[in-house]
């Protein structure tokens, strides 16, 4: 390996590269809303700016995107919340070997590591927070050595700032998605083709992790508050996870078995949210959410408990609808009463769209952070003043 990556260095230095160098340490390679940001992420950066290689915990479907994607370099090692010492000895010759300009880190576990690497390395460490709260592990890492926290929501800008973290070093660039992937298209109906449901059944969805903290509990008892007012609506439930056993459980003792349906995982979740009439975004912990996004920029009307930067996302009764955190009964009711207005639909579902487009597009917010890592990367590559860049992106980035 590292007579590969010798060599690699003598070619770049050969030829003059001048690129970031940014190795992205990232604490999960599962299926997620961090793994599809980071997809997002390194497939819209500026192309010949950034050579990016990735240090993840294990191999995965995750992975081989990565690969797909032009990621030369994927490695794997062991990413504990104590990092043992070869996975310390892997990011620090990484990036020596690859002449890395800056460790960006996901998920609090991959932020500890690259702290540790930077400090050795004596290089910047970014670390990018996916969720509505800063937690006290990465709090501490980031003071300890020194790092640059890039928060996605307000919730978690604040409440840094609330801590005491310095302003310097802190932004904020919300979560977003490509809205030509994420359109408004045809819809192929191929869900109720498979359930075998009439086309004038209402369709309502839960796309997500089964976990806890996303809340598809919670749709159930949304599902089941629904199909009181509404016995011809249905419900899918679009993801995998731990809770999907106790999920089936609380589905037959609410005697939904006939109309709540467990669709698993899809890579085409685009068809999903063409087909649902309504998403219910039941999570009990979010910071920008992908899922809700995605379905507001293929122009799928939708009903979220506020919570964490959800309330940044949608506007009430314009772009969607809000409930207070944990209010399930409350968006169960704002579904029956989208359901018995049809024609507010295509209204709400084009307002999300254009929010989305506006706020959320994954062009604009990749270039600045981009921007971010190119303001704190190596003067070796910056050059100027790199304080005086820093501080430009910061404050633009906290206005955002």
């Amino acid at each position: 390996m590292e007579a590969n990556l010798n060599m690699h260095s003598v070619n770049l230095q050969n030829r003059g590269d001048c690129r970031i160098k940014i190795l992205e340490i990232i604490g999960n390679a599962s299926i997620g809303g961090m793994e599809n940001y980071l997809e997002s992420f390194i497939t819209n950066l500026p192309p010949g700016e950034f050579d990016v290689t990735c240090i993840c915990p294990y191999e995965s479907l995750f992975t081989d995107n990565l690969r797909k994607l032009g990621v030369t370099d994927v490695f794997i090692t062991p990413i504990e919340d104590d990092p043992v010492w070869r996975s310390i000895q892997l990011a620090v010759e990484i990036s020596r070997i690859r002449h890395i300009d800056i460790l960006h880190a996901h998920m609090p576990k991959a932020h500890v590591l690259a702290g540790l690497a930077s400090c050795l390395v004596q290089k910047p460490v970014v670390a990018t927070v996916h969720g509505m709260n800063v937690t006290a592990q990465e709090y501490g890492i980031a003071r300890a050595v020194g790092s640059h926290l890039i928060t996605n929501c307000q919730e978690a800008y604040t409440q840094a700032l609330a801590l005491g973290f310095p302003k310097e070093r802190l932004s904020i660039v919300r979560n977003s998605v490509d809205t030509d992937v994420f359109s408004p298209g045809e819809c192929r109906g191929e869900i109720r083709n498979e359930l075998g449901l009439p086309r004038d059944f209402p369709l309502i969805g839960f796309v997500g992790r089964l976990a806890w903290e996303k809340g598809p509990d919670v749709f159930l008892r949304v599902a089941n508050h629904v199909h009181r007012f509404f016995p011809s609506a249905h419900f899918v439930i679009v993801g995998e996870g731990e809770m999907q056993e106790e999920l089936l459980q609380m589905r037959s003792y609410l005697q939904l078995e006939s109309c709540v349906h467990f669709l698993g995982w899809t890579k085409d979740t685009v068809a999903v949210y063409r087909e649902l009439d309504i998403l219910a975004h039941t999570s009990r912990s979010d910071g920008t959410s992908l899922v809700l996004l995605e379905a507001m920029a293929c122009e799928c009307p939708s009903a979220a408990l506020a919570v964490g930067g959800i309330r940044e996302i949608v506007e009430h009764k314009s772009t969607g609808f809000l409930a207070g955190a944990g209010d399930w009964e409350e968006v169960a009711n704002q579904i029956v009463q989208l359901l018995t207005h049809p024609e507010k639909s295509p209204i709400i579902g084009a307002a999300a769209r254009r929010r989305v487009e506006t706020y959320f597009n994954v062009k604009t917010n990749t270039l600045c952070t981009g921007e971010i890592l190119r303001s704190i990367a190596s003067p070796r590559v910056l050059g100027g003043n790199v304080n005086k860049k820093r501080a430009l992106v910061s404050e633009f980035s906290s206005k955002r």
